[in-house]
């Protein structure tokens, strides 16, 4: 399974069951904005703090991609993921309702590459049938925590980043489907 110093190539790859994907307005009205389950207006998700919106994001994705897949959230053994917050905040709060035991992680923009890969060398390995893997951002708690917060009323240059505000989650499990983790 080991190819080269830095590969893996799984024998019995482990495939994608579904995937969901929740944006905010700005992110809804680029390009893709079809390709996304769910744009919400509301770029607090109904939450009285930004990092709170971010959680509430993650849930709602998570709850959203588990009704695509028709699984359970008793049926996924584990869950891989993360966010950009310290500690990953949003994460730990985001997904305590779903009681599924929890791999924080932090890998910045490969969080979502980071859980893909080590769920599917979990599936791969036999620990676990169906793992739920995710990754969030929310562009007002990176602003905060990386570079200047919304209060400050700071100007923006066209030319900034924007980091987005969106969560994408995906089941991976066993059994086989047309799209599967062949290597990492």
């Amino acid at each position: 399974m080991q190819k080269g110093k830095a590969s893996i190539i799984f024998e019995e790859p482990p495939c994608i069951y579904s995937a969901a994907a929740i944006v905010g307005q700005k992110e809804g009205e680029g390009p893709l904005g079809a390709c996304f389950d769910q744009v919400e207006a509301d770029p607090m998700f109904g939450q009285a703090n930004w990092e709170a919106a971010e959680s509430e994001l993650q849930r709602r994705t998570a709850l959203c991609n588990m009704e695509k897949s028709g699984i359970s959230r008793e049926k996924i053994r584990y869950l891989f993921g993360g966010d950009l917050l310290g500690q990953i905040v949003a994460t730990s709060f985001g997904v305590s309702e779903l009681e599924i035991p929890l791999f924080g992680l932090y890998g910045a923009c490969s969080t979502m590459g980071e859980a893909l890969g080590l769920g599917a060398m979990c599936v791969n390995a036999g620990y676990a049938d169906r793992v739920l893997t995710l990754a969030s951002s929310h562009y007002a708690t990176a602003e905060k925590q990386f570079r200047f917060p919304l209060g400050y009323g700071n100007q923006r240059a066209q030319s900034a980043t924007w980091t987005v505000t969106g969560c994408g989650a995906v089941v991976l499990g066993k059994n086989k489907t047309r799209v599967a983790v062949t290597g990492i």
